[in-house]
């Protein structure tokens, strides 16, 4: 295998180092196996209409540029998220005859691929072309399989995987003193963006239900909170409900995060939906129980007893999950089958399964567009 380039609509930089943290490590884990890595990424999270068709239409013309110069080192490109980027990708196939492979991670096909018609045939056109589609849970796949009409045996399910050598078991009082947090209060942390679609409003509500089965409880939300509207609703609302021991926490960096993971009795992730989520497969590592709501990949993740599932927007059925997840008597979760979820999903299995991915784009295109 030559040259990849990997291009993404999200990729971390100095001032935003979270901003699609997970492109980047998957990159870094592809160079540390010796392959030749490019990346064409934006690395600018800032939205507005002027700033947003600047910044894309910019990434666009370096991405076709950087292909046309080096389309004779390339064996494949790879495109993060089906729309827009894969766009890149399918023109760097029909100009350059370049391969390509897609990653398919939620947002793309529940969102975006939902606009309009125009923007879901391009999506169609985009999967459809690509010699391998991955998708990083298994509701993705059925969702690509079934809505898009991409051939089964052409999609891959294969998450972005966890960095074991950073979210690992670490005692729970050697956590809480690094962090000089109290040994015996129950501490439960959202890590995620403060966004309504995350289920703060229903986090908040439940968790003043659970202060009276726990008085001597706190929740951490940890997360951007760039949906400034939002976050003073938020606000608004704990004040309103008169909730205590509620605090915020901007993003942190991976190994501040797996210590406060270790820390926590509990990572609850209330989503609306979600492709995947990573942060709970993170908390699972890091030897932290999971209450999540039962959508998208997390159905599929913590099924099995591997963690709490509950219903979406539903403070009731939040407050039971957690809880279950507070009560030192409760047999809710099954080690060995977290365990079993980790390995599938750690950067060794992950690397092996990718590098299977590649060789067989790189053998030679094959038109999907019958």
């Amino acid at each position: 295998m030559r040259k990849i380039v990997v291009f993404s609509n999200m990729y971390p930089s100095t001032q935003h180092p979270t901003y699609g943290l997970f492109v980047k490590n998957q990159v870094g884990l592809l160079q540390s196996a010796g392959l030749d890595v490019d990346v064409v990424a934006i690395q600018n999270p800032e939205k507005g209409k002027i700033q947003a068709l600047k910044k894309y239409m910019t990434w666009f013309f370096r991405s076709v540029l950087y292909m046309m110069k080096n389309r004779k080192k390339l064996s494949l490109t790879h495109a993060h998220y089906a729309f827009p980027t894969g766009i890149i990708s399918l023109i760097g196939k029909k100009m350059f005859g370049i391969p390509y492979v897609v990653t398919v991670h939620g947002g793309d096909i529940d969102k975006m691929a939902a606009r309009n018609q125009r923007i879901a045939d391009m999506t169609k056109n985009i999967l459809r072309q690509a010699e391998s589609v991955i998708v990083v849970g298994d509701k993705l796949r059925e969702d690509v399989i079934n809505n898009f009409d991409v051939p089964e045996a052409n999609v891959h399910v294969m998450s972005m995987g966890v960095d074991t050598s950073i979210f690992n078991y670490v005692a729970k009082v050697e956590a809480r003193e690094k962090l000089s947090l109290p040994i015996e209060e129950k501490i439960l942390i959202f890590v995620g963006n403060v966004i309504q679609a995350k289920g703060l409003l229903e986090l908040v509500e439940a968790f003043d239900s659970l202060k009276m089965s726990f008085p001597d409880s706190s929740l951490y939300v940890i997360g951007s909170q760039k949906d400034g509207q939002f976050v003073e609703e938020l606000r608004s609302f704990i004040r309103e409900k008169d909730v205590e021991d509620i605090h915020f926490k901007e993003p942190l960096g991976q190994a501040d995060l797996a210590l406060w993971m270790s820390a926590a009795d509990a990572l609850v992730l209330p989503s609306y939906h979600e492709g995947f989520g990573l942060v709970a497969l993170e908390a699972m590592s890091a030897g932290t129980k999971v209450v999540a709501t039962d959508v998208g990949g997390l159905s599929y993740l913590l099924k099995d007893q591997a963690g709490i599932l509950v219903e979406p927007k539903n403070p009731d059925s939040l407050a039971k999950g957690l809880w279950s997840a507070l009560d030192e008597n409760s047999n809710v979760i099954d080690e060995t089958v977290v365990q079993a979820k980790i390995a599938q999903h750690s950067y060794e299995t992950i690397l092996e399964d990718l590098l299977s991915i590649y060789r067989s784009a790189e053998k030679g295109q094959v038109d999907h567009s019958e």
